[in-house]
């Protein structure tokens, strides 16, 4: 079994203009001692992030702790916006149908895309590890309605305040081959009928924050 903690950032300075450096506030740099408080009696293996600025330091004191390099990785970023795309209105229309986005934006199916992309990747190199991803509010929905299809907006919504965040969710190997040279002779990566199965999934932590800066930006 392969355990993923996914830590959804601390509170982040909204009126940043930058996504990609967008810095935590004082109060979410605080809030990310949670983070090492729950995780430090754990075995964690290893250690996967969004390259955005808030999530690595977000769990960057765990991993000292564990004395592990942060893995970034681009696909693991949030969902890309485009100008008026972040408001409760536009929240609802994208999870109604996951393929529709404002000009200059993602939609849920894209964000999902590359996030699963980079989910099986990670869980195929770390086989039986217990490991943390650094993740973001959109791009973790996507990945709880990837494995549960009535995961929607209400339950996005649930969580969009919650900064830092923390939830486990517990996977095994799934292989249909029934050829035990095809299993030596292909990475779990490389084989097409290789897959991951979620078998358990529990919510650990969270801190509620309200979000600084515009009202319509999207809490993410």
């Amino acid at each position: 079994m392969t355990r993923v903690y996914f830590v959804r950032h601390a509170q982040p300075e909204h009126d940043w203009e930058e996504d990609r450096t967008r810095p935590l506030t004082e109060e979410g740099k605080k809030d990310s001692a949670i983070v090492l408080e729950f995780l430090k009696d754990k075995k964690i293996d290893a250690f996967y992030c969004s390259p955005y600025k808030r999530s690595m330091d977000t769990i960057a004191g765990a991993a000292d702790f564990f004395t592990k390099e942060i893995i970034t990785d681009e696909r693991l970023r949030e969902r890309e916006k485009g100008p008026d795309g972040n408001n409760h209105g536009m929240f609802r229309k994208r999870w109604a149908d996951h393929n529709y986005h404002e000009e200059g934006g993602e939609s849920i199916a894209m964000v999902q895309n590359r996030n699963i992309e980079a989910l099986n990747e990670i869980l195929s190199d770390n086989t039986d590890k217990d490991i943390v991803i650094g993740t973001h509010g959109t791009a973790l929905s996507t990945i709880l309605n990837f494995y549960d299809s009535n995961f929607g907006c209400e339950d996005f919504l649930r969580i969009i305040d919650w900064m830092p965040y923390i939830i486990e969710l517990d996977f095994e190997n799934s292989c249909n081959a029934t050829c035990v040279h095809e299993k030596k002779s292909k990475t779990e990566s490389e084989c097409p009928i290789y897959s991951f199965k979620l078998i358990a999934k529990q919510e650990h932590c969270y801190i509620e924050k309200e979000f600084k800066g515009k009202q319509h930006t999207d809490k993410k």
